[in-house]
This record gives structure tokens, sequence and C-alpha cells, in this order.
């Protein structure tokens, strides 16, 4: 402990110095060294990545890594980007998730230094007195630290099988964050396409005011109104072009591409939805299992339950300085000798605080984690129940309302053409349709990103945000912005 003070000082001669130092030698040998492993802790990274989302990682520390890194993202830019391979690339060459890798190996040295015990302490010192020299040696080690050393060293790899946790988590995480720019800028470009078509049908409902208008068929009201909805459209389509450049750079920026590199190739339209959705009967079991964050709270209960068997072993213990010295005046024969020990009585203060302290701190760490769990199974449950209620809305879309307004479209077309309705009943009729069009739209990117989080709310790697305070505003503002 660091309010501690326990060394072991001998002051000798020349061989009383050297049996010191055997003695220390041996001490630090039979104490053990821990070793940097060869992959500075990625493996943990790698198998519960592909474990998760079945991608490749690498940590980057050479020219052939950085060469193999920019030979597979330049591969999987060259063709028009999925989520999966857009989640690849993100993974290969986001120089933030390279720093989380250099955080992993920085954690690994700071194991292997806690693993490592004491270094022993030598010194030489000459003094003269009255004409008198006197030569005095000393080698100093921590026997306390030494004794301690096997409890310390497990909470130092317990600490680190957590930084191998963190940086797996910040691995998901970031795939997370691809997933959910992918989706929106496919979404986007599907919106873009929608609101292009009916502005070409504003203009051209707009244009036959102004002539109607012009013979006097028209009122102004009506007029108004044709170019209202115009304008509104032409607005909608500038804002929603904007939302697709703003989520293009959102995932170049992810996907950590710069210069020419940018020039990637996007879908227009979003992935149609699966023809089953998951049933998922154990999701809350299996995010319990699986989340990083759980498991990451086990370890710190683990590493705080270590910490508390080592203050409880050494409560008493708070200084213990045993000293032995030899010096030897030059030119004459005699020798002093001296032998001392340092010791604290616990009288006012048996450790008894500091053992309370660790245990209240367990105790925390024990209801915080059960908590968590709580916690992981509620998200788990939502997530899923947002995933299906998402899939029937958009599955209701592209089966029926989407069709069903394709085949109103179809007959008002056919009433117009035999003279049975006037044009501005067919505008009122494409105003409904692409309203619907964007509510579709919406509802299928809200699926996608509800899946995304539903990966998420099993495996972890999230921020913490519900997936259905996302997808139920959008689905709103989308479905409020098609009417006119």
């Amino acid at each position: 402990m660091s309010n501690m003070n326990r060394s072991f000082r001998i002051h000798s001669g020349r061989r009383s110095l050297t049996r010191s130092g055997v003695t220390v030698t041996a001490l630090l040998l039979l104490s053990g060294c821990a070793s940097f492993s060869p992959d500075k802790g990625m493996s943990v990274v790698a198998g519960v990545t592909d474990a998760a989302i079945r991608k490749d990682v690498i940590s980057i520390r050479s020219d052939d890594d950085a060469r193999f890194a920019d030979e597979t993202v330049g591969k999987l830019k060259a063709r028009t980007l999925t989520v999966d391979t857009a989640v690849q690339i993100a993974l290969l060459n986001n120089r933030g998730l390279q720093a989380a890798y250099n955080e992993l190996a920085l954690a690994e040295a700071d194991m292997v230094a806690d693993s490592l015990p004491p270094n022993p302490s030598f010194s030489v010192s000459r003094s003269v007195s009255g004409g008198t020299v006197e030569i005095s040696r000393q080698v100093a080690g921590d026997i306390l630290a030494i004794a301690t050393l096997p409890f310390r060293s497990e909470i130092a790899r317990e600490r680190f099988k957590r930084a191998q946790l963190a940086a797996a988590e910040q691995t998901l995480r970031l795939a997370a964050d691809v997933r959910d720019a992918f989706y929106r800028a496919a979404a986007a470009n599907e919106l873009v396409a929608v609101l292009t078509e009916a502005k070409t049908i504003a203009e051209t409902t707009a244009q036959l005011a102004t002539k109607l208008g012009e013979t006097g068929s028209l009122n102004k009201l009506d007029q108004a109104r044709q170019q209202a909805f115009y304008a509104e459209t032409t607005a909608d389509l500038a804002a929603a072009r904007q939302e697709a450049a703003s989520s293009r750079e959102r995932l170049i920026r992810l996907l950590g591409l710069w210069g020419r590199d940018t020039n990637i190739k996007l879908p227009r339209t979003l992935p149609q939805l699966p023809r089953k959705p998951q049933t998922l009967p154990l999701i809350e079991v299996q995010a319990v299992e699986r989340r990083l964050d759980l498991q990451m709270a086990r370890i710190d209960l683990l590493a705080l339950a270590k910490s508390l068997e080592l203050t409880q072993a050494t409560r008493f213990v708070t200084l213990l300085d045993m000293s032995g010295s030899q010096s030897k005046e030059l030119g004459s024969p005699n020798r002093s000798r001296s032998v001392g020990i340092d010791f604290q009585i616990p009288i006012f203060d048996g450790g008894e605080v500091r053992v309370r302290q660790s245990a209240e701190i367990y105790n925390q760490a024990f209801n915080l984690l059960t908590e968590k769990a709580i916690n992981v199974r509620s998200e788990a449950r939502n997530a899923f129940q947002v995933y299906r209620s998402t899939y029937d809305i958009a599955l209701q879309y592209q089966r029926e309302v989407l069709p069903l307004r394709q085949v109103i479209s179809e007959e008002m077309q056919l009433r117009y053409s035999s003279m049975q309705i006037d044009v501005f009943a067919l505008v009122v009729e494409a105003t409904a349709r692409i309203a619907a069009q964007r509510a579709g739209v919406a509802a299928k990117r809200d699926f996608w990103l509800a899946n995304s989080a539903l990966q998420t709310a099993v495996n972890g790697g999230g921020r913490g945000e519900s997936p259905s305070q996302t997808t139920g505003t959008t689905t709103v503002q989308a479905s409020a912005g098609g009417g006119h």
C-alpha cells in the first residue's frame, strides 16, 4: 500500500554485502517475472470481434501491417459499399480505433510493470572524521512488496483482461456507428430520389396552374396552392440533398478516409427487408453472456475481491524496517556492527478502517454489477421489441401502403385520361403518394437502425441510447414532412 514503509536495508563490508545481495536476488528470482505477449493483447479483441460481427481487426505496428490494411481497404472501396464492407474498412482504417489499440499496449506495459518485484538499490558511502576514513556499503530491498507480489500480479492481470475487453468494446462501438451512418446515408439517397420525382410533378402542376390562371380558368387561391406545393417540395429536396451530403461525410470520417479516398460509392437505396424477422427466444441470456460492459464489471468485482484479500492480509503491517550495518575504519583492525528493527505497534489503527473501506467498495461494485445485469436484460428486451415493431411497420408499408398507393395512382391516371377528374385531383393524389413513399423510406431506415441496435444490445459497444428514441422520432418526422 502507498502509506506503508516496508524495506530491508543492510550496511555491510564486502563479504556481508555479497551475502545480502545474493539473498535479495534469490527473493527476486523466486517471485517470478511477467513478460509481454507477442500480439500485445490483440488476440482477445480479434476473437470477440469475429464472434460478434464476423470481421477482422489489425493493430498496425509495422510497414507490412500498414501495407496490408491499405491494400484491403483499396479493394473494398473500389466497388459500391455495403454495410459489411463499410464496417470492415473502418476496422482497418480508423485511426481512433488504432489509438485504442495503442492504449491496450500501454495497459499491457502497466500490467508487466505491476507484476515485477521492486528493484533493489545499492549505495556506497565514504566519510572522513578527524582524519579517520570510514567506508559503508548498503543494499536495500522491499521485503513486503516481494511477499505480496503474487496478489498484486494477479490483480494486474485482471486489469489487463479488462483493458482487452475495453478495446474490443470500442471496436464494436465503431462498427455500430458505421452501420448507423451507412443506413442513414443510404436512406438519405433514397429520399433524394423520391423528392426529385416529387419536384418534377410539382413543377409541372405549377406551370399548368400558371397557364390556367392566365386564361382565367383558375383562381388565385388554387394557383397559390400549386406554387406553394412546388416551393415546399423544392425546399424539401434541398434539405434532403444536404442531409445526404452530411450523412456521407459522417460515414467518411468513421471510415478514416481523406483526400482522393473520399470518392466512395454508396448505394442509392436501403437494403430490402429480410423475408422473416429474427426470433431470439433467449435474447436475455445471450445478452448477459456476451455483453462486454457486463464482463468488464465482473472483472472489476473480481479485482476488488483480490484487493480486499490483500488488504486483510496486510492490515496489521504498516511499517517493517530491518537494518544491519558493518563498517570499518581504514588502517584500523576494529570493526563496528549494528542490527536494528523498526516496526509500528497497531494500537490505535489496526487496519480496521482500510478493511471496512475495501469491503464497502466491494459491496458497492457488487450492487452496481447486479443493477447492470438487470439493465442489460431490459435493454435486450426493449431492443428486440423495437426491432420487431419496426419490421412490422416497414413490412406494412412495403406490402400494403405503397402497393395500394400505386393502384390509386394508376386509377387516377385512367380517370384523368378519360376526363373524369381534373388535374388538381391528380395532384392531391400525387401528394399523398409522395408522403407515403417518404414514410416508407423512413420506416425501412428505422428497421435497419433497430437491427443494428439489436446487435449492440446483445454484444455490447453501444453508447447507452435507447433504440426507440431514434427510430420513433425519425418516423414521426418523415410522416409529418410528407403532407402538403
